[in-house]
């Protein structure tokens, strides 16, 4: 049997660049399966996404999704893609175990907490107080650059960095500390600003009810070591808790094994893995 991929619809174009398609995974010219792929939104027409793939139960373990998902890398290749990501949902093994076959490595995690109805009270000596107009200029003048440097040091190009952050803040700060929904603090400790949490209001991407979401959390380089990262994920809680919502989510660089240990002891738990590879 012969495993090709097919045009299930005509390719739809963005004025910005993107396109996204929909191929029938065929067997002989017969339809046995599915594969999306479009241009990713946050990165730009460069970064490829594969969006879905599916073979249908008695077309199985063959080998055929492996080809699908090859024969639609090719296709971003053709469409000027230098790098393709996919998600796989926590509790899908198979697509996890076909990603790292096909060459993909994780890149990154998001993970979500249930909260209890009071927050762990921070460390005695320690109060947390929303970011003053000063202290968000302060931060809005470096965070943009940081933020593009870690996605660079994890193999992203710099243009496409550059691309996430600048489509990230114009989607979720349109007007600055102002923004609804968004909450900025810091954590203070004998008057000395320790460090800050960016916590905002997140509509559940299964339509269930709204949850917090840990957009940007960070400890001064010269207060590190000493427990205040915990301290901030508690005080990340209280925001959420006092905003009505009863859940919590983040996303965190799967390099980044500190933090990963310490979310995973404040009880979060994975619900996707981000994996990339070079296209």
């Amino acid at each position: 049997m012969t495993t090709t991929i097919r045009p299930a619809e005509p390719v739809q174009q963005g004025a910005d660049g993107a396109r996204a398609r929909t191929y029938d995974v065929c067997d002989n010219g017969r339809p046995v399966g599915a594969v999306g792929i479009s241009t990713d939104p946050a990165f730009g027409a460069s970064a490829g996404v594969l969006q879905s793939l599916g073979i249908e139960e008695a077309h199985r373990r063959r080998g055929r999704g492996t080809i699908a998902a090859l024969a639609a890398e090719e296709v971003l290749r053709g469409w000027g893609c230098t790098q393709v990501r996919l998600v796989a949902p926590a509790g899908n093994a198979a697509a996890r175990g076909l990603a790292v076959v096909l060459g993909y490595t994780e890149r990154s995690r998001n993970m979500l907490k249930t909260l209890r109805r009071t927050a762990p009270a921070l460390p005695a000596g320690v109060s947390g107080r929303p970011m003053t107009e000063r202290e968000y200029a302060e931060w809005a003048a470096t965070s943009a650059g940081t933020y593009a440097r870690e996605w660079m040091e994890r193999g992203v190009p710099e243009e496409q960095a550059r691309r996430k952050v600048e489509t990230d803040h114009a989607t979720n700060l349109p007007d600055g500390l102002a923004t609804p929904g968004m909450y900025f603090h810091v954590l203070v400790r004998e008057g000395a600003v320790v460090g800050h949490v960016w916590v905002a209001r997140r509509e559940a991407p299964d339509g269930g009810d709204d949850l917090g979401y840990v957009f940007d959390v960070e400890v001064r380089e010269e207060h590190r070591g000493r427990g205040y990262g915990r301290a901030l994920m508690h005080l990340a809680e209280d925001i959420t808790l006092d905003a009505g919502l009863g859940l919590l989510g983040l996303h965190v660089f799967a390099s980044n094994t500190p933090a990963l240990r310490l979310y995973e002891s404040l009880g979060y738990e994975v619900t996707q893995y981000n994996l990339a590879k070079a296209l």
